[in-house]
């Protein structure tokens, strides 16, 4: 059953990629955008990005061909101080925001790190070049908090990260080249039963009531983590399950094994207490018979009485001995 189990899930696993490559109209699209937003000392404010580009092509993605760009990243109207936070990946600052020019292995994620600065009063317009699965947008506790105007967000209320609180948002199903602002009021602070309210957010200008709520914040470190490792193309929630299901049924295959060989050898030990007794019993009986020879030679005369004693007390000390490990049985 726990065979069985097992492939059912490793089958999920090695569906859930190709069904992904196959809905996929692009080559790149982005699965996870983190943003943490703070204010800066002088009234601006801090954005740290984490994303993850993940090509999901069978071959190495350079970009279209033409120019250096493998990735382009679009930054909003008034950024400043862009700060690349990832010195293994090549990158170079255009006039909108910055290109990458390290090609992306064959179905494999690049994690992009970065951050800027928005000045005091300047509106957050971001565009979101690829597709993207999720963006999650953080805001540190007694910070401030966000509106998101242009996409449905949802709120995913305050939660503890790295000994900080934070409280987050959530935007799902981004398209490529959407536009979207978000309005950062440092002053102004989330209702504290917010998690149990619908977020108003503007949908392309018009106003659109939010009445779910999003799944809980996943580690960003942790996230790098698996983007960066050999099994990224996998779906981390079924290859948990398939783990889990692994080592259950090795635990599983171990107690058996170890109760079979518990039963032979308990099995043995009864076979070979069996024989032991069998032997006693035989000797018993050969004891006896002997004793009964003696004493028949005895009578008639083919012994002398000496040699007779002798050998009756030799005959005897042997079958005391081998009563006595005989009565080890039977108590």
């Amino acid at each position: 059953m726990i065979k069985k189990i097992t492939v059912f899930f490793l089958g999920l696993m090695l569906l859930i990629p190709l069904h992904s490559l196959a809905t996929s109209d692009t080559k790149v699209s982005i699965d996870m955008h983190y943003i943490v937003i703070s204010p800066t000392e002088d009234g601006g404010t801090n954005m740290m990005n984490m994303v993850n580009y993940t090509n999901t092509a069978g071959q190495e993605f350079k970009g279209d061909g033409k120019s250096e760009e493998v990735l382009n990243v679009t930054l909003p109207e008034g950024a400043e101080d862009l700060n690349f936070l990832d010195n293994q990946i090549a990158f170079k600052e255009v006039e909108k925001g910055f290109i990458t020019t390290t090609p992306i292995p064959a179905n494999q994620t690049m994690v992009l790190p970065y951050s800027y600065r928005m000045a005091k009063g300047k509106e957050i317009s971001l565009k979101s070049d690829y597709p993207v699965q999720m963006m999650q947008i953080l805001v540190p506790e007694g910070r401030g908090s966000i509106e998101v105007k242009g996409a449905e967000a949802t709120s995913q209320g305050s939660f503890k990260f790295d000994d900080q609180n934070y409280f987050g948002y959530s935007i799902e199903g981004l398209k490529a080249n959407q536009t979207f602002t978000l309005v950062y009021n440092k002053d102004v602070q989330p209702p504290a039963d917010e998690t149990k309210k619908a977020e108003t957010t503007s949908q392309s200008g018009n106003n659109s009531s939010v009445t779910h709520t999003a799944p809980a914040f996943h580690n960003p470190g942790h996230l790098r983590i698996w983007a960066q490792s050999p099994l990224h193309c996998f779906n981390p929630h079924v290859f948990l399950i398939i783990l889990v299901a692994i080592v259950i049924a090795g635990i599983s295959y171990y107690i058996y094994f170890r109760r079979k060989a518990r039963i032979l050898d308990e099995r043995l030990g009864a076979d070979k207490e069996e024989k032991a007794f069998k032997l006693l019993m035989t000797k018993q009986k050969a004891i006896m018979d002997k004793i009964i020879e003696l004493e028949e030679s005895f009578g008639d005369g083919k012994l002398l009485e000496d040699e007779y004693h002798a050998k009756l007390e030799a005959y005897k000390q042997h079958l005391v001995q081998v009563k006595l490990n005989l009565r080890n049985f039977v108590e």
